[in-house]
């Protein structure tokens, strides 16, 4: 530890996105007695969406790594101390980092004397640091207050306030009754625990996977989509023809880029992005979002692209999409995906949006319901192109090229005919392509 006079600062754990908690830092590029500038990196850090290095935002030396290579260490936790050189130099070994997560703490023996205060430097870049999640408002519409560990409770057990009777003074909601809600007695059919679940295996050979951050938030955050969010589906079939003919077209046209390789490549998920901007923008009152006690309707139309990755999947959001044109989105969605993969997306740019689009159909998928991943309103889930015969006006039989499309919808903000709406707009834009052009 630093001598006693020597000015510190604190290195915290940032927070990288409303949702994310905590990190695993998975390397540091300084030892203890580097000196340091500002902005240069200083840690790398992987959450469950993305992996990035993490600047310094003072000068000095590295005085003290307390969070090792490879451990998991909640939002705005100190993860390293450094000097400014001020005062005398760091003497002997440097104490053992402590553990990243919290631990109880064994009963000691006050000193005598109170530990001296070590100067702090003000962080001019967080002089307010953001919390780690907004777990909602304190009262709810009714008017009945929730205690803040009430609300977190709730929160990570995806409990709704409004159906628990508060056993606090007038009628508040607090920690035990979220805790009552969610005890054997109010659940009996709780979810099994891993010991229960292993024991029906004991006969059998099994490896155990650990889950690693994005594995454990995917799960959390499904489950509680599933819970919380009233889903409902509509289905339909679209005819692609014409779309078919309209990127054969466009593919061939582009013109060489400097290596003489065509400058875009259409998809067919490109013109389904598209055509969902541009629906959304015709059925504005389904362009929103679920905000807890009202509804955000947005004017610009931020489409999210679930990218399947190793592991998981993330959903990186491309935004004013019903401005920009076909190649663009294109170019747009091959470079998020190339990031994401390599996880190397920043928050901004997976964070948001009202909707998204699940495309299973390059791995021959005909049709099937997709999750919403809050808090967007739908979700767009795209089946294979097929050839499949249809009746003719005359009575005979043609084949045509048709993709089966379901809406995913949140019935606290879309209705049936309003989710019908959309989806008949989108069937438009597609079955007639040029208008996504104009």
């Amino acid at each position: 530890m630093a001598t006693q006079g020597l000015i510190s600062m604190d290195v915290l754990m940032p927070q990288l996105g409303e949702t994310v908690a905590e990190g695993t830092i998975t390397h540091w590029f300084k030892a203890v007695g580097d000196e340091v500038t500002p902005g240069e990196n200083l840690f790398e850090i992987e959450t469950d969406k993305a992996t990035m290095e993490v600047p310094a935002t003072g000068a000095g030396k590295l005085a003290e790594i307390r969070v090792p290579t490879g451990a998991v260490v909640a939002v705005g936790a100190v993860v390293a101390v450094i000097s400014d050189g001020s005062g005398p130099a760091v003497t002997g070994a440097a104490a053992p980092p402590p553990p990243a997560r919290a631990a109880v703490a064994s009963p000691a023996v006050a000193p005598a004397q109170p530990a001296p205060v070590r100067a702090i430097k003000l962080d001019p870049f967080r002089e307010v640091r953001t919390p780690e999640r907004n777990f909602g408002p304190a009262r709810l519409p009714g008017g009945v207050v929730v205690t803040p560990l009430a609300r977190r409770l709730a929160g990570e057990a995806g409990i709704n306030l409004s159906r628990i009777t508060g056993s606090g003074p007038h009628g508040r909601i607090v920690a035990r009754d979220v805790e009552h809600a969610t005890s054997d007695k109010a659940r009996p059919a709780l979810e099994p625990g891993a010991e229960q679940i292993k024991a029906l295996y004991a006969e059998r050979p099994f490896d155990e996977l650990p889950l690693d951050n994005m594995r454990r938030t995917i799960a959390r955050r499904l489950t509680v989509s599933v819970q919380t969010i009233p889903h409902f589906y509509l289905t339909a079939d679209a005819d692609i023809d014409r779309l078919l003919v309209l990127r054969a077209e466009a593919n061939a046209a582009a013109p060489p880029d400097k290596d003489g390789a065509p400058a875009f490549r259409l998809s067919l998920n490109d013109f389904v992005i598209k055509a969902l901007a541009l629906a959304l923008q015709r059925v504005p009152a389904a362009n929103a979002a679920w905000a807890g006690d009202r509804v955000l309707r947005f004017k610009h139309s931020d489409v999210g692209v679930a990218v399947a990755l190793k592991g998981g999947l993330i959903t990186p959001v491309i935004r004013d999409a019903e401005t920009k044109s076909l190649a663009a989105i294109s170019s747009e969605a091959r470079e998020l995906a190339v990031r994401a993969r390599a996880r190397k997306l920043q928050p901004h740019e997976y964070q948001g949006g009202a909707t998204a689009v699940s495309n299973l159909g390059m791995y021959g998928v005909r049709e099937f319901t997709a999750i919403i991943n809050p808090p967007h309103a739908t979700i767009l889930a795209v089946g294979a192109a097929q050839r499949r015969p249809v009746e003719t006006a005359d009575g005979g039989v043609r084949f045509v090229s048709q993709m089966t499309v379901t809406l995913g919808c949140d019935h606290r903000v879309v209705d049936g005919a309003l989710g019908a709406e959309l989806l008949a707009s989108f069937k438009a834009l597609i079955e007639q392509p040029v208008a996504m052009l104009v």
